[in-house]
């Protein structure tokens, strides 16, 4: 009679603990492994201040390129040549890489949140590694690669200034920056299309089905946090466009995605002017 075996183990990860992983991971393949990798259906402690861990950097991990400068030194390419569409993909790609830590960032670093909260930004996570694969991929087509031209660094910087409130994060970050994504994407779907690159032109097809979910999603826990806090959200959000020096929008807007995504009449009323 040979023995039985113990009871075999699988060890689980928080997904918030899996997020922080993520975020701090300097490789661009592993760190979409590893955000694909999140399983959703472990237990999310939800509590927990994760703060609470050694010192965190204040920005996430990201490879040594490419090389962060001012908006101010990119400059335009014409689509019309191979090497301008890559720049522009190339653009697209370092956009879609900052949002990844971005979804991963407000995983772990606000606590107290319901259930729904991880669950959405952790969904957000990984749809968005899904869009720089598929950037990274068509640059490789094209014979470039991520970290072959120069990029900026201001999703990021919004990031690390709203970083102590939650309010302002949903604020400025999806409901402002991420939502700029909603109003240019169509035109420079369309430059692409017409400069023959449809391939390129579908993957920005797909971005912005999902990037109107992903802003939804802010607005959603955006207006939460104010009900929460007893606040007017639109009064609120002028307040906090104003205290944080929030970027003015200028159109040309996308009515139609801005509405999908959730924006009121009063607030589109407001970016009318």
């Amino acid at each position: 009679m040979t023995p039985s075996s113990p009871p075999q183990t699988f060890a689980f990860k928080d997904p918030r603990i899996a997020a922080l992983e993520a975020l701090l991971c300097a490789d661009v393949t592993h760190k979409c492994q590893l955000v694909d990798a999140i399983d959703l259906d472990q237990p999310i402690d939800t509590v927990r201040a994760l703060i609470e861990s050694p010192p965190l950097p204040h920005s996430p991990g990201r490879p040594v390129l490419p090389e962060l400068v001012s908006p101010t030194a990119l400059k335009l390419r014409k689509m019309s040549t191979p090497e301008g569409r890559a720049v522009l993909l190339h653009a697209l790609a370092h956009i879609e890489f900052n949002a990844i830590n971005l979804a991963l960032d407000i995983v772990w670093r606000f606590p107290n949140m319901p259930l729904a909260f991880y669950l959405d930004w952790l969904d957000v996570a990984k749809e968005e590694a899904m869009h720089f694969g598929l950037l990274r991929d068509r640059l490789h087509e094209l014979n470039y690669e991520y970290g072959d031209f120069v990029a900026h660094n201001g999703l990021w910087e919004m990031a690390a200034k709203t970083a102590d409130d939650l309010l302002a994060r949903l604020a400025l970050v999806p409901r402002t920056l991420e939502a700029r994504g909603l109003d240019a994407s169509l035109p420079i779907r369309n430059k692409l299309a017409n400069a023959g690159d449809e391939r390129s032109a579908e993957i920005l097809d797909v971005i912005l089905r999902d990037e109107i979910g992903h802003v939804a999603i802010g607005n959603r826990w955006y207006r939460y946090v104010c009900r929460a806090r007893s606040l007017d959200a639109f009064e609120t959000y002028a307040l906090l466009a104003k205290q944080y020096n929030a970027p003015t929008l200028r159109g040309p807007f996308n009515w139609e995605a801005r509405r999908q995504a959730g924006f009121d009449e009063r607030e589109l009323a407001r970016l009318a002017g």
